[in-house]
């Protein structure tokens, strides 16, 4: 049970941090959820690209790299918009994915910790141009 909760960990983690996805950049609720669902949308794209190569090599989803993969689809992407033949192209680039196998992780522990450290300036929450005149905005870090 803890080796499967482990890997919806490295899944989540994958898509808030590989994806970057851990800052939001919308602010209305409409577009946020738009956002979420274009980010989930490209992950199991890729995932179903991964799931694909480990089939067609034998091997696990889990043995190829989610890293490695999301930089070969980055790198072909060019090359897949313009080729007459996008099967060909596919298996090439599916090839290459299977060559990058993710480590051996087993009996594997994090520390719990926070990444992000909190700034020493106060957020921004108007124009650039009005925080200018803002007294709020000046001086040193709070």
């Amino acid at each position: 049970m803890y080796q499967k909760r482990w890997h919806v960990e490295l899944d989540l983690r994958s898509i808030k941090t590989l994806m970057k996805m851990d800052i939001l950049r919308c602010k209305s609720p409409d577009m946020v959820r738009k956002e979420i669902s274009v980010h989930l949308l490209a992950y199991n794209l890729l995932r179903a690209l991964m799931a694909r190569t480990a089939q067609m090599t034998g091997q696990s989803p889990r043995e190829i790299s989610f890293r490695a993969a999301q930089q070969t689809v980055r790198d072909f992407r060019i090359l897949l918009l313009s080729t007459d033949d996008l099967a060909g192209v596919v298996d090439v680039m599916l090839g290459i994915m299977a060559e990058h196998q993710a480590g051996d992780r087993s009996g594997r522990s994090e520390p719990r910790a926070v990444k992000r450290r909190p700034k020493a300036f106060p957020k921004l929450q108007h124009s650039h141009a009005k925080a200018r005149r803002l007294k709020t905005y000046q001086g040193k870090a709070a």
